[in-house]
C-alpha cells in the first residue's frame, strides 16, 4: 500500500475556469497537507501541461467555455501510454456523471462542494494511481525475469551444441548447465513471488475503488454495477427490485456542532446497523456524506420494500453512543420500483431520491413510495438553490419584525428580526422554504452576514426617528458561530451601523453550544465582553445536557412554541414549560415563551410566572415601516426596562 507521504507528495492539477473554485480547491487541498498541487483556468492547457508533468491526479471541472471536460478526457486519452486516465470529474449535473465514468474519469464529485468528501475521494483515487503503479512496476520487473529466463534457456542449447562438439570440456559444461539451472530455479521463485504480489495489488485496487473508505460499504461506483445487473435479471425475470435512497435526519447538526470525526464514528454505526438488518442478498451503499441507498433485489411484491424499510426504521432508533456524547438519529427513506418508477439505473436512483425528499419534508423518520408528482418537488428544490446564488446579488431579501412582549406589564422589550425572500415569481418565501438548502450550499454564512448588518441598522434607524431603543434579537446558525472571524464581523457591524452592544441579542439552539468547549466558550465570553445578549432558542428540542447552562454565560431561555401551543391540551407540554421556567428562575435567566397565539396560553403562562413572550396573539412578524407604525401608535405599548429572570 502507498504510505501517507506517497500521496501527500502526489502531484496534483485543478482545471476549472472559475477562480473562486480553483481558489478554494487550492485552499483545501494545501490545507489538507498535499504538497503539490498546480492549476489552470485555461481547458486548452490541460494536455500539454499533463504532456509534461505527468500528474497523479486531475480535478476536471466538465462545465467549460470553448473546450469541455469530456473534449479534455479525449485529449488526455491520446496522451496517456499506460492507458490509465487519473481524471476526477467535477460536475454539478447528475445526469453527467455516468457519462464521465464510461468517458474515462475514475470518480466525480458533486456540486456544491461537501469538503470532507472531496478529501476522501482524492485520497482513495491517489491510493489506486499509485497501486496501478506499483503494479506496472512489478509486470515491469516480471517482463525483464522471463526475458532473463529465455536468455538463460538460449545458454542451454548453446552448451548443448558445444558439449557435443568438444567432448574434452564435458565436465566443464556440467558445471555451466549446473549453474544456469540453479539461476532459473531462483528466477522461477521470483516469478511467483512477483506474481502473488500484483494479484495481492490488483485485488487491493479493485476494493479501493469499489468500497467506502469510512464504512467498507460498497461505493456509488459498485451500487451502479450491481444494480444495473440487478436489473436486466429482473427483466429476463419479470419481477421487480426496490431502490432505497436514505438520508439521516439532522446529520449535518451532529458534524457542526460536534466536529467530523463524532460524526465519522456516528456514520460508521449507522452503517453496522444497517448493514444488520438486511439480507444477504441486499446491497447497502455510502454515497457520501450522510447518503446510503440499498438495492432489494429479490422481492415479489412493493409491500417487501415497504417491510425492508420498517426494520431499517426500527434498526436505528436506540441511541448511539459515541465517546461520551448519546445520539437518537433518525432517517428519511425514499422507494422506488422497477419497473413502474424506472427502467435504468438513473431513473431509479433519481425516482428514489424524489421520494426521500418528500419523507423529509413530511416529517422525518419515515418511508414513501415514490409518485410521478414528487418530481416537481425536486426540480422546484433545485430551482430554489440556483436562485438563491442571484437573490442576495439582487436584494431580495427583507426583515419581518416581531414584538417580545413582556406578559406581566403587557409592553413591548424587544423585537426579533426574521427574514424573509422576496421571491420575484412565488412571492414571500419563509426561512424553513430556503434556509436548509442555503446551509447545505454554502451561502448562510452572506445571508447571515447580511441579516445581521441589516437587522441592526434598522434599530439604530429606530433610534434616531426617536423610539425608545429596543433589544434586536437575531438567529444564529451553528455554521456562521463556527466560522471564521464571526466576532470580529459583529464588532465591525457594530461600528459600522452605531448601535450599541447591550441592543443585540444573538439566538442559538443548544446544538451550537455542544461543540468544543474551550473554543465556545472563548467565542461566547467575547461577545458577552462586547456587551451582547445571548439566548438559547427552541430550548428543550436539542440535546439532552444541561451543563452548558452552568458553563456559558446565557441570558435568556426561549421556550419552543410546539411546548407551547399544546398547553391546554396536552398536561406533558404544560410540565415541560413549567420545568423550564423554573429552570429559568432558579439560573436567574430570563424566559421567553415562542408561539403565543390565544389568551389561554397567554393567561397559563402568566400563571407559570414566565417573563416574555412573542407570538400572532401580540403581532405576527411585520416589515420595518409596519412594527414602527404599532410602536409610534401605541398599539404596542413601549417599556423603559426590561425584566430578567423574575415577574
Amino acid at each position: 500500500m502507498p504510505s501517507a507521504s506517497d500521496i501527500f507528495n502526489a502531484s496534483l492539477l485543478i482545471v476549472d475556469d472559475k477562480e473562486a473554485n480553483v481558489l478554494l480547491l487550492e485552499r483545501m487541498l494545501r490545507g489538507a497537507g498535499y504538497a503539490s498541487v498546480a492549476s489552470t483556468t485555461v481547458s486548452h492547457a490541460v494536455c500539454e501541461l499533463h504532456r509534461k508533468n505527468r500528474y497523479d491526479l486531475i480535478l476536471l471541472d466538465l462545465q467549460m467555455p470553448s473546450m469541455d471536460g469530456f473534449q479534455v478526457m479525449e485529449c488526455l486519452k491520446a496522451i496517456e501510454l499506460d492507458g490509465y486516465l487519473p481524471v476526477l470529474v467535477i460536475t454539478a449535473q447528475p445526469e453527467h456523471q455516468l457519462r464521465a465514468l464510461q468517458a474515462g474519469a475514475k470518480d466525480f464529485i458533486s456540486k456544491p462542494f461537501d469538503l470532507p468528501e472531496v478529501l476522501m475521494r482524492i485520497r482513495n483515487m491517489l491510493e489506486v494511481r499509485l497501486l496501478h503503479r506499483e503494479s506496472k512496476h512489478h509486470c515491469r520487473r516480471l517482463e525483464e525475469t522471463v526475458q532473463e529466463l529465455r536468455t538463460a534457456e538460449s545458454g542451454l542449447r548453446t552448451t548443448k551444441a558445444a558439449l557435443s562438439k568438444e567432448k574434452a570440456a564435458l565436465e566443464e559444461h556440467v558445471l555451466q548447465l549446473q549453474r544456469a539451472n540453479e539461476h532459473l530455479v531462483v528466477a522461477t521463485i521470483k516469478a511467483h513471488e512477483l506474481a502473488d504480489q500484483i494479484q495481492v495489488a490488483r485485488d487491493q485496487i479493485d476494493y479501493t475503488a469499489q468500497h467506502d473508505a469510512l464504512t467498507g460499504l460498497p461505493n456509488r461506483l459498485l451500487l451502479q454495477d450491481r444494480l444495473g445487473q440487478a436489473i436486466e435479471v429482473a427483466r429476463r425475470q419479470e419481477r421487480p427490485l426496490a431502490v432505497m435512497f436514505l438520508d439521516l435526519d439532522r446529520f449535518k447538526y451532529v458534524n457542526d456542532s460536534l466536529g467530523h470525526a463524532v460524526g465519522d464514528q456516528l456514520l460508521q454505526s449507522v452503517a453496522q446497523r444497517l448493514k444488520s438488518g438486511l439480507r444477504h442478498s441486499d446491497t447497502i451503499s455510502r454515497q457520501g456524506g450522510d447518503e446510503f441507498i440499498v438495492l432489494l433485489p429479490n422481492i415479489e411484491h412493493a409491500e417487501d420494500a415497504a417491510l425492508s424499510a420498517g426494520k431499517i426504521l426500527a434498526a436505528l432508533t436506540p441511541p448511539h453512543r459515541i465517546g461520551e456524547h448519546e445520539f437518537h438519529i433518525s432517517v428519511s427513506i425514499g422507494i422506488s420500483i422497477y419497473p413502474d418508477d424506472g427502467q435504468d439505473t438513473e431513473i431509479l436512483l433519481k425516482s428514489a431520491d424524489a421520494a426521500m425528499y418528500y419523507a423529509k419534508e413530511n416529517g422525518r423518520n419515515a418511508y414513501k413510495f415514490f409518485e410521478p408528482e414528487m418530481n416537481a418537488r425536486v426540480v422546484r428544490r433545485q430551482s430554489i438553490e440556483t436562485e438563491l446564488r442571484r437573490a442576495l446579488e439582487r436584494q431580495e431579501f427583507v426583515l419581518h419584525y416581531q414584538p417580545v412582549i413582556h406578559l406581566l406589564s403587557g409592553k413591548t422589550v424587544g423585537v426579533e428580526a426574521l427574514i424573509r425572500w422576496q421571491h420575484p415569481e412565488h412571492g414571500i418565501l419563509l426561512p424553513d422554504e430556503f434556509v436548509p438548502i442555503a446551509e447545505e450550499c454554502g451561502l448562510i454564512l452572506p445571508m447571515g452576514r447580511w441579516v445581521l448588518r441589516e437587522a441592526c441598522s434598522q434599530a439604530q434607524t429606530w433610534i434616531q426617528a426617536g423610539i425608545p431603543p429596543l433589544t434586536v434579537a437575531i438567529n444564529t446558525s451553528a455554521f456562521e458561530f463556527r466560522g471564521k472571524n464571526f466576532v470580529e464581523n459583529i464588532r465591525a457591524t457594530l461600528a459600522e451601523t452605531g448601535l450599541a452592544p447591550h441592543l443585540l441579542e444573538l439566538e442559538m439552539t443548544e446544538t451550537v453550544l455542544m461543540s468544543d468547549s474551550a473554543s465556545t466558550n472563548s467565542v461566547l465570553n467575547a461577545l458577552v465582553d462586547m456587551g451582547i445578549k445571548l439566548a438559547i432558542d427552541d430550548f428543550g428540542t436539542g440535546y439532552s445536557s444541561l451543563t452548558y447552562l452552568r458553563q456559558y454565560p446565557v441570558d435568556a431561555l426561549k421556550i419552543d412554541q410546539s411546548f407551547v401551543r399544546q398547553m391546554t391540551s396536552s398536561t406533558d407540554s404544560t410540565s415541560i414549560v413549567d420545568a423550564v421556567i423554573n429552570l429559568g428562575i432558579n439560573l436567574k435567566k430570563r424566559t421567553v415563551a415562542e408561539g403565543i397565539e390565544t389568551a389561554e396560553q397567554h393567561a397559563l403562562l402568566l400563571a407559570l410566572h414566565c417573563d416574555e413572550g412573542q407570538g400572532y396573539y401580540f403581532s405576527p412578524p411585520v416589515p420595518a415601516g409596519e412594527f414602527a407604525a404599532l410602536l409610534q401608535s401605541g398599539i404596542l405599548p413601549l417599556s423603559e426596562h426590561r425584566h430578567r429572570g423574575t415577574i
